[in-house]
């Protein structure tokens, strides 16, 4: 969706929206560090992000994949930055035609600054002189398919009058090219901007205009940046900051305070700002304490439209169903997924259809390096041991499993402890959700979608199990037909209970004005896909150990004998009925072991 529609569409909603921007790291490490702070982030409410192309284009490449992976991975609407320095003509296109196949309807043009290491700005053979050119050739080539942004300056109303008045003569002609809105560069004295922003309205420029807004991180960061871009600081902001020049905490703490003033004054100002850009410098801390000081809450629509993080890609902006085997690894299934045709429609009933990736073209790996596995995990020697790390898992008290490179999520809170105890009992958990029933769509922890809607869920539950442990589960399931389960293992022989050959929906919604929503289903094609990954997620955690030692062994006997298994119980008003099996079950193998344990040794038949 380009900004001005989105900013358009809260002015006539009456609400205040906020935005990020990052820049691209220098190393592969930080880009994964980033992107993985990009994804925490998007729970801070952002309507949209923008990613800089660094001075002389060094990064360019960095820029684009940045874009395609907040478009198509994280989901959320990305603004591209793109300059005229030591870009040719040829350059440009290339990032324009990548930039739309990547979904993205925005971009920011600027001249750019100096390469590194020149003082005075050049243009390159082939390239463009100023930012107008770049407007001009971005409508030529792509018409009105870019929302188009440019650079504003607040510093430009403290000019001499004749410079002021050609700087603004300058922009009103980029306007008039064809800009739809302007992003100011950092400031802090609020009457300059205010000033500034009534001068752009009296020459005729009616755009929206989106203030930038830096948090203060550390005194030396805040008087480097200011002195970079030549930034007015009032008085009051260096009496409040100095005195605690080398108390980072406290002048991040004062800072915070000083800048959420200003963003205050500024929307209150009768301007018609409704919104804040936050120039995060890839930092997270700074940005969440600015938005807590303001009270600026994220809505449950704009971070959750969908319970899964929606494609912005092309070919993936109407899908709105997924299975929900992939919950925890997203990025798997859009990669596995992304020379698919068309979507949405999640049915994978046709096996003429190469519905996903062949396993050995995508490969699977730990998110988590050797070092890192070791750390998290262990040497588990038994099965007791594996089984505690997934308990932790659930309980909150262990951050990852190779199936979930994240924490497990804030519903999963609701039957932790249920989960934990199924574990300890021997099912080790992968995936669940708990039923749900009727919660608002805008509660906290089960709430996605549009506001004055209701979301609902059937309880799910997927775990690998050992043969003799799930011969008794079934026995249980089968008592209840509102139970339906598949059952595979490693070589992809599959089993259920179930007649129907089409999807179960596992989560559903109703919103008004629309139908209902069921973005989330069960069924069994894909669940085969999927039990590849599954399985080969299990090896790789072995393979972190050497060859040889217990750790390796147990891991790979884990995995070479378990099944996997998926239940769903399908009367979603009763929350607890779907663990009852699995703790009869668990009891009566408990019983047929003197020791009392689920599983002796390394995993029992």
């Amino acid at each position: 969706m380009k900004i001005s529609t989105k900013i358009e569409q809260s002015s006539k909603e009456g609400k205040i929206w906020w935005s990020f921007e990052y820049f691209p790291p220098r190393t592969a490490q930080g880009l994964q560090n980033l992107l993985d702070r990009i994804k925490r982030m998007t729970a801070l409410g952002p309507e949209f992000i923008d990613i800089t192309w660094n001075a002389g284009g060094r990064t360019s490449d960095l820029t684009s994949h940045m874009v395609k992976t907040c478009q198509g991975s994280v989901g959320i609407e990305t603004c591209m930055h793109l300059t005229c320095t030591n870009m040719p003509k040829e350059k440009v296109d290339i990032a324009l035609r990548e930039a739309k196949q990547h979904g993205c309807r925005n971009v920011l043009a600027l001249r750019g600054d100096p390469p590194q290491g020149k003082d005075e700005w050049e243009a390159v053979e082939g390239g463009f002189v100023h930012g107008i050119d770049l407007v001009k050739h971005i409508h030529n080539e792509y018409g009105d398919y870019f929302d188009i942004a440019v650079a504003g300056f607040p510093q430009y109303q403290l000019l001499p009058p004749e410079e002021r008045e050609l700087e603004m003569k300058y922009l009103k002609e980029k306007i008039d090219a064809g800009v739809n809105f302007i992003f100011t560069q950092m400031f802090y004295d609020v009457d300059v901007f205010i000033d500034w922003v009534k001068a752009v309205r009296a020459a005729g420029i009616t755009i929206p205009i989106v203030p930038g807004i830096a948090p203060i991180q550390t005194w030396n960061g805040f008087m480097k940046a200011t002195s970079l871009a030549n930034t007015k600081i009032p008085q009051s902001f260096l009496d409040a900051l100095e005195p605690y020049k080398n108390d980072d905490e406290k002048v991040r703490e004062i800072g915070t305070k000083l800048v959420a003033e200003m963003c205050r004054k500024i929307l209150a100002a009768g301007l018609g700002i409704q919104g804040l850009h936050f120039y995060t410098m890839n930092l997270e801390r700074g940005t969440k304490m600015l938005l807590e000081e303001l009270n600026l809450m994220a809505r449950v629509e704009t971070i959750k439209p969908l319970p899964w993080r929606q494609s912005l890609t092309p070919n993936r902006r109407q899908e709105n169903i997924r299975p929900i085997f992939w919950a925890n690894r997203a990025d798997s299934y859009l990669s596995r997924t992304e020379n698919w045709d068309e979507f949405p429609n999640g049915r994978f009933g046709d096996s003429r259809s190469p519905a996903y990736g062949e396993l050995d073209g995508y490969g699977v790996w730990l998110k988590q390096t050797k070092e890192e596995a070791l750390k998290l995990w262990g040497e588990p020697e038994t099965f007791a041991d594996v089984a505690s790390l997934f308990s932790r898992f659930c309980s909150g008290n262990l951050k990852a499993l190779p199936w979930s490179s994240q924490a497990a999520s804030s519903e999963t809170s609701a039957i932790a402890s249920q989960l934990a105890k199924m574990n300890e009992l021997g099912f080790l958990t992968i995936n669940s959700q708990p039923a749900v029933n009727g919660a608002r769509s805008d509660d906290p922890r089960f709430g996605w979608g549009p506001s004055h809607g209701y979301v609902y869920q059937k309880a799910y539950l997927e775990f690998f199990v050992s043969p003799r442990l799930l011969e008794l589960l079934l026995a249980h399931i089968d008592r209840d037909s509102n139970m339906t389960y598949y059952v595979i293992n490693k070589q992809g022989d599959l089993r259920t209970n179930t007649h129907s050959e089409g999807p179960n929906a596992v989560t559903w919604g109703v919103f008004p004005g629309k139908e209902i929503v069921q973005p989330t289903v069960v069924e069994a094609i894909s669940f085969m896909a999927w039990k590849d990954e599954a399985y080969e997620l299990g090896v790789k955690w072995a393979n972190v150990y050497e060859a040889g030692t217990p750790s390796r062994k147990l891991m790979m006997e884990i995995m070479g004998s378990s099944y996997l298994v998926n239940v769903v119980h399908n009367d979603f008003k009763d929350p607890q009925a779907i663990f009852e099996p699995f703790f009869k079950a668990g009891a009566e193998y408990m019983a047929q072991h003197t020791n009392g344990s689920a599983a002796p040794k390394a995993l029992a038949n």
